[in-house]
C-alpha cells in the first residue's frame, strides 16, 4: 500500500467567488478502503469530480497513479478510476444491460462489446451477487439490489480504482451494511482501491482501512487522515460533525455509536 493511486497537490477550485478548496493536498494509497467524511457543502462530491477529471482545479494537480488526470485521454482515465454517482436514474433495461454500459467506454470502433467485456460483465454480476437477479428489469429491484447492479456496473469497468459517492444513500439498515459488505469483500479479494464518501460514521469507522476527515470552514481544509479507531479517539470528529465516536465490540464484530460531541 505503499503507492499513491490517487494524490491531490496543491489544488484550488471554487465555483465563481466561492473558493471551495485553496492549496488543498491529499493523498491516498493504494488498496484497502478509504472513507471520506466532513459536513454537507465542504467539497466531497466536487474532490471525485476533479479525480474523475470532470472538473479542472484553477491551480495544483491532481494525479492517477502518478499521472496528470488531464494528460489522460477518457478511456485511459477510465482504466484507472471509475466513480458511481451519489443520483442515478434506473433506466427500464435488464440487470445484465445495465452493467454492461460498465463496458461501452472499452467498445471497438464497430461499437459492439465483444466476449471479454461480457466475461467482465457476467464476473461484476456475480461478485455483487446478482446472479439469480441477471435477466430482471432493473425498475423491480429492491433499493438494495438496485444499488448493487449499479455497483456491478461500475466495477465491469474494470478500474482497479472506485469512487463511490454515499452508496448507501436510501437504503435501510440492513440493506447498507449488505453493500458495504460486498465492498469490504471487493477490496479484499480482488485488491480493489475503494475511496468512499459516507455521511454514516459508524458504516465508515466500521468498514474502512483508511479514514480522511474534512473541516467544516471554507476553504475547506484537510484535518485529519487515520486509521478508523486512530479516528474515533481523537477529537478531529468532533471538530468536522460535531459527534463524538465509541467503540462497542460484540461476538468479534465492532461497531461504533455516535453521540452529539457536547454531551459527556
Amino acid at each position: 500500500m505503499s503507492e499513491n493511486v490517487l494524490a491531490f497537490r496543491d489544488i484550488s477550485f471554487g465555483y465563481g467567488e466561492r473558493k471551495l478548496f485553496e492549496g488543498f493536498s491529499l493523498a491516498i494509497p493504494e488498496g484497502g478502503i478509504t472513507a471520506v467524511l466532513g459536513p454537507n457543502g465542504c467539497g466531497k462530491s466536487t474532490l471525485f469530480s476533479l479525480a474523475e477529471g470532470m472538473l479542472k482545479p484553477s491551480c495544483g494537480t491532481v494525479l492517477l497513479s502518478g499521472t496528470d488526470t488531464h494528460a489522460l485521454s477518457p478511456k485511459e482515465r477510465a482504466g484507472l478510476i471509475a466513480m458511481l454517482p451519489q443520483v442515478h436514474r434506473t433506466p427500464s433495461m435488464k440487470v445484465r444491460d445495465l452493467v454492461a454500459c460498465g463496458r461501452y467506454v472499452h467498445m471497438g470502433p464497430f461499437g459492439q462489446l465483444d466476449k471479454a467485456d461480457w466475461d467482465k460483465v457476467d464476473e461484476a454480476i456475480y461478485l455483487m451477487g446478482l446472479d439469480s437477479l441477471a435477466e430482471r428489469n432493473a425498475r423491480k429491484l429492491s433499493g438494495g439490489e438496485r444499488q448493487r447492479a449499479f455497483l456491478a456496473m461500475t466495477v465491469a469497468q474494470g478500474a482497479r480504482t472506485l469512487l463511490l459517492d454515499e452508496p448507501t444513500t436510501y437504503l435501510d439498515v440492513r440493506a447498507a451494511h449488505d453493500l458495504m459488505a460486498l465492498v469490504r469483500k471487493l477490496a479484499g479479494d480482488k485488491g480493489i482501491t475503494v475511496i468512499c464518501v459516507i455521511h454514516d460514521v459508524d458504516l465508515a469507522l466500521r468498514f474502512s482501512d483508511s479514514i480522511v476527515v474534512l473541516g467544516s470552514e471554507r476553504p475547506t481544509c484537510l484535518l485529519s487522515t487515520g486509521t478508523p479507531d486512530a479516528i474515533a479517539e481523537s477529537t478531529v470528529l468532533a471538530s468536522s460533525l460535531g459527534v463524538r465516536a465509541k467503540r462497542f465490540s460484540d461476538g468479534g464484530e465492532t461497531a461504533y455509536g455516535i453521540f452529539p460531541a457536547n454531551r459527556a
